[in-house]
């Protein structure tokens, strides 16, 4: 049995202030959660990263931003202005939502090279791809995750958390089979307690994307230890 302490999940934590009535406050919050636990990585909408970068200040946490949210049909030059506009605040990361109409539509060429613009644009920063598992079937998720990793992403991620279902177990372990070593796997919307994280993390996903409600709950349990 694998045992994970409170330090080691928290390590795996992004913490997410990205609904549309995420508060200053909350992301106040997040950063005093994420300092004082050793939490990777705080997410925030676009307009809050200088008030993010700010509260963080040189503390070790990530400033994360959110690219195409929440449903990703953006135009491909408006993802990669987000990306450069939020670089120059100073965001370390970025998640940005897949083009869904465009992978179910089977035009992988403007599906891949909109993500790949994203990651070119990032200069090497990593980049998550969102697939938005609720609404694609178990074949779109496989032909999703092999176009994302042709387009350079370090992650493909299974959800904003917007939508009506989260991540499942299910579509974590398709989502690791079929990227094997090639990326990493985040999990995020569903993500509930403590239990679930490790079952999460048994299936493949690496990173997690939580509220700052559920965050404050999973630390609090994790504080005796965990195992799986």
């Amino acid at each position: 049995m694998e045992k994970m302490d409170k330090k080691e999940i928290a390590a795996m934590m992004d913490l997410s202030c990205v609904r549309a009535d995420s508060t200053l406050s909350e992301i106040d919050e997040a950063v005093a959660i994420s300092i004082e636990h050793g939490v990777f990585a705080i997410f925030v909408l676009p307009a809050h990263m200088p008030y993010l970068i700010e509260k963080i200040g040189d503390a070790p946490v990530l400033a994360a931003a959110t690219v195409g949210f929440p449903d990703g049909a953006a135009s491909t030059a408006g993802k990669v202005a987000e990306v450069k506009e939020q670089m120059a605040m100073g965001c370390k990361e970025f998640d940005m939502v897949n083009n869904i109409a465009w992978l179910k539509s089977g035009r992988d060429d403007l599906y891949r090279d909109d993500i790949r613009a994203v990651v070119d644009a990032a200069d090497g920063l990593p980049v998550k791809v969102i697939l938005e598992c609720h609404y694609l079937t178990d074949a779109e998720i496989v032909r999703a995750c092999g176009l994302a990793v042709d387009a350079g992403v370090e992650y493909v991620k299974t959800g904003t958390g917007w939508a009506p279902t989260g991540a499942t177990l299910e579509n974590i372990a398709l989502m690791k089979k079929t990227v094997g070593d090639r990326c990493r796997v985040k999990a995020a919307g569903g993500v509930a307690d403590k239990a679930t994280l490790l079952a999460m993390h048994a299936a493949g996903a690496a990173r997690f994307g939580i509220g700052v409600r559920t965050a404050k709950c999973i630390l609090e349990d994790a504080d005796g230890g965990g195992s799986y």
